[in-house]
C-alpha cells in the first residue's frame, strides 16, 4: 500500500462529528431492534395467522423459521459483500427491501406468499445488520465506542422477550381491524423513517477493505447444507418421515463436510480458519447453538401451549410473559454493570442454574396445575427464566471471543451471530416438531412438559461447555 492509498484509507475512516456520529448509531439502533423483534415477534401470532391463512401445523414453525434461517445464511456473506459493495448502499437497499418485505408479510393473501415474503426479510435483515455495525466502529473514536455500544446488549436482550409481548398487544388492539397484519405493517412507517435518516446521515465511505473477496463455492455448499438440513426437520413429521427426509438429513452432514474441505483450499474463505484453533470459539459455537435453540423452541413450544392447549387468548398469553421480560430486563442490568467484570464466566454460570430451575418449577407447575394454570401461577418460574437467561445474553459473546485477535474479532462475531440465528431456526423445527407429535400423542400439557425437559437438558449441556470458556473477559 503506498503513503497515498495509505490517507485515502485513513481520511475515510475518521471519525465524524459526534453529533453526526449519534445520529448514524440512532439509525443502526432503529435497525437492529427492527431485527431482533421480527425475528420473535411471530411466535405468539403463530395461531392467529393460521386461523385466517389455513395451512398445516408446520406453518407456525416456517413463519419463525423462514426469517432466522434466511437471516443466519445471509449474514455469513454480507460483510464481506459490503467491503465489495459499499456499506452505506447495502444498509440502505437493506432497510428499503426489509420494509418493503414486511409490507408483503402483512398483505399476505396465502401461507406460501407469506412464507416467501418471511424470507425476503430475512435475506435483506441480514444485508442491513452487519454493515450498521460496521459504520458504527468506524464513526466514533475508539474512547467512544464503548459507551456508544454498552446499550446494544441490554435493548437487544429485552427485544428478544418483548417481541410476543408486542404481538399480543397489537392483536387485541386490531389497528384497523387489520388483526395479525399488523406486526409486519408496523415496520412499514418506522422503516421509511430510519431510510430517510440514513440516507441523510450514513456516511459515504467507511473504510471498506477492497481487496476483499467472495467465496462463492463455500457460500453456495454451506446454502445448501442449511436447506437440506431445516427442510427435512420441519416436514418431515407432517409427511411420515419418508425416505428423502433421512437422505436429505445425512445429504446435509455430507455437504457441511465439503464446505469445511473448501474452506480449507479456499484463498478467501467465509470464515478466518485461524478461529478454529481457539478452543473458546469452538466451544461458543455448541454453546450458541445449545443456548439459542432451547430458547428459541421453548419460547414457540410455550405459547402453542397457552394458545392452541389452554385457549387463552394472545393478550393473556403475552401479559403472562411480562415476568420473563421483567426478570430479563433486571439481569441484563446487573450483568453489564456489575455482575460480569466481579465475577466473571461464573455470570453464565449464575445464569443457566438459575434458567434451569426455573424450568424445573415451570415444569412441576404445569405438571400438578394442568388445566388450572393460571398467569399468576406461573409468574415465579417465569421470572426466573427470565433472570437467568438474561444473565447469559449480554457477556455470552465476550467471553467466547475473549481470546481472539482483533483481526479475528469481527468475523468471529458475524459468525457466532449467524450461529445464534441459525440455531434458532433449528430449535423451532426441532422442538416445535417435537411439540406436535407429543400433542398428538397426549396432550398439549404433555408435550409442553416434553419441551421444557428438553430444554433443560440443552441448558445442562450449555452449563458444561461453559467451563471451556476464559475466566474473565479482556
Amino acid at each position: 500500500m503506498t503513503v497515498e492509498q495509505s490517507s485515502l484509507r485513513a481520511s475515510s475512516t475518521a471519525p465524524l462529528p459526534l453529533r453526526k456520529a449519534w445520529l448514524v448509531l440512532a439509525v443502526v439502533f432503529i435497525a437492529d431492534v427492527m431485527d431482533v423483534i421480527d425475528s420473535t415477534i411471530a411466535t405468539l401470532a403463530g395461531p392467529a395467522i393460521r386461523a385466517d391463512l389455513g395451512g398445516s401445523e408446520t406453518t407456525l414453525q416456517w413463519v419463525l423459521t423462514a426469517y432466522t434461517a434466511a437471516f443466519a445464511i445471509g449474514l455469513i456473506t454480507s460483510g464481506r459483500l459490503g467491503d465489495l459493495l459499499g456499506r452505506r448502499r447495502l444498509f440502505l437497499l437493506g432497510m428499503a427491501g426489509f420494509t418493503l418485505a414486511s409490507l408483503a408479510c402483512g398483505l399476505a393473501p396465502g401461507v406460501g406468499f407469506l412464507i416467501t415474503a418471511r424470507v425476503l426479510q430475512g435475506l435483506f435483515g441480514s444485508v442491513m445488520i452487519p454493515q450498521g455495525f460496521a459504520m458504527v466502529k468506524v464513526v466514533f473514536p475508539p474512547h467512544l465506542l464503548r459507551k456508544a455500544l454498552i446499550p446494544f446488549g441490554p435493548v437487544m436482550g429485552l427485544a428478544t422477550v418483548a417481541g410476543p409481548i408486542l404481538a399480543g398487544w397489537l392483536l387485541h388492539v386490531d389497528l384497523f381491524g387489520s388483526q395479525w397484519r399488523s406486526i409486519f405493517l408496523i415496520n412499514v412507517p418506522v422503516g421509511v423513517f430510519a431510510w430517510a435518516l440514513g440516507r441523510r446521515f450514513l456516511p459515504h465511505r467507511t473504510g471498506e477493505d477492497t481487496n476483499a473477496r467472495l467465496d462463492v463455492g463455500g457460500v453456495t455448499l454451506l446454502t445448501l447444507a442449511s436447506a437440506l438440513l431445516i427442510i427435512p426437520l420441519v416436514q418431515g413429521r407432517e409427511l411420515g418421515w419418508p425416505w428423502w427426509t433421512y437422505l436429505s438429513l445425512a445429504a446435509a452432514i455430507v455437504t457441511l463436510g465439503l464446505f469445511v474441505v473448501s474452506e480449507r483450499r479456499s484463498a478467501h474463505p467465509v470464515i478466518t480458519p485461524s478461529l478454529f484453533r481457539s478452543r473458546s470459539f469452538v466451544a461458543g459455537l455448541a454453546i450458541v447453538g445449545a443456548f439459542f435453540a432451547s430458547l428459541t423452541g421453548f419460547q414457540l413450544a410455550f405459547n402453542l401451549l397457552l394458545q392452541l392447549g389452554l385457549h387463552w387468548t394472545p393478550l393473556h398469553t403475552s401479559l403472562t410473559l411480562i415476568p420473563w421480560a421483567l426478570g430479563s430486563a433486571v439481569a441484563v442490568g446487573l450483568a453489564g454493570a456489575v455482575l460480569t467484570q466481579r465475577l466473571g464466566r461464573t455470570t453464565l454460570h449464575l445464569g443457566l442454574g438459575i434458567a434451569v430451575a426455573g424450568l424445573l418449577a415451570l415444569w412441576w407447575t404445569i405438571a400438578h396445575r394442568g388445566g388450572g394454570l393460571t398467569s399468576v401461577t406461573l409468574a415465579p418460574s417465569l421470572l426466573l427464566i427470565g433472570f437467568g437467561s438474561g444473565l447469559v445474553f449480554v457477556p455470552i459473546f465476550d467471553f467466547i471471543l475473549g481470546n481472539a485477535t482483533t483481526e479475528e474479532v469481527g468475523t468471529g462475531a458475524g459468525m457466532l451471530n449467524a450461529v445464534q440465528q441459525f440455531s434458532g431456526a433449528i430449535g423451532v423445527a426441532a422442538l416445535g416438531t417435537v411439540f406436535f407429535a407429543q400433542a398428538g400423542r397426549t396432550t398439549f400439557l404433555g408435550a409442553g412438559e416434553l419441551v421444557i425437559g428438553l430444554a433443560v437438558v440443552l441448558y445442562v449441556v450449555t452449563f458444561g461447555l461453559v467451563w471451556l470458556l476464559p475466566k474473565h473477559v479482556r
